[in-house]
């Protein structure tokens, strides 16, 4: 049999179960030590909005018509607000997201099913009457509290969009 009919380790996936088997003891930490929620760009946009007077619930778990359920990572109930404070990496940001370049079986049909995920719980909260606000994590703090006032602000006015 030649090299070529063989086929490298490079050419195979390597699975255990599901999720491809890290590369190193490293990379497997620095991935375990991603979170959900209070990532620090989350945590320092809370911290202003709080230290501006606005009242908010973190993570708080929504239920939408038709069974859709939705955690984002701000919520103003009383005014319909909600914010999400998306990675660069995980909701595939247009200036930095990047298709990772190993185990791309496993990365790019992943990262595809968040950016729908995004698309159709932000639709499920718009059609239940709640203003949606998407901030990057590469965003600046004072823009990010802009967006987020802004929209809190003007949470009763159907004819802006945040």
């Amino acid at each position: 049999m030649s090299s070529g009919e063989r086929g490298g380790a490079a050419d195979r996936p390597r699975v255990t179960g599901a999720s491809p088997v890290p590369a190193s003891e490293g990379r497997s930490r620095n991935m375990k030590a991603n979170r959900r929620s209070d990532t620090k760009p989350e945590i320092a946009l809370r911290s202003a909005l709080h230290r501006l007077g606005y009242r908010y619930r973190k993570d708080f778990r929504l239920l939408l018509d038709g069974g859709v359920r939705v955690k984002p990572d701000i919520v103003f109930t009383v005014r319909k607000v909600a914010i999400f404070v998306d990675g660069c990496f995980w909701h595939v940001c247009p200036e930095h997201g990047r298709q990772p370049a190993s185990n791309e079986w496993y990365w790019t049909p992943k990262l595809a099913k968040n950016v729908e995920r995004d698309r159709l719980v932000s639709a499920a909260l718009e059609r239940a009457g709640w203003r949606v606000v998407r901030i990057w994590e590469h965003e600046p703090l004072a823009a990010a509290v802009g967006l987020a006032v802004d929209a809190i602000e003007h949470a009763g006015d159907s004819s802006r969009r945040a």
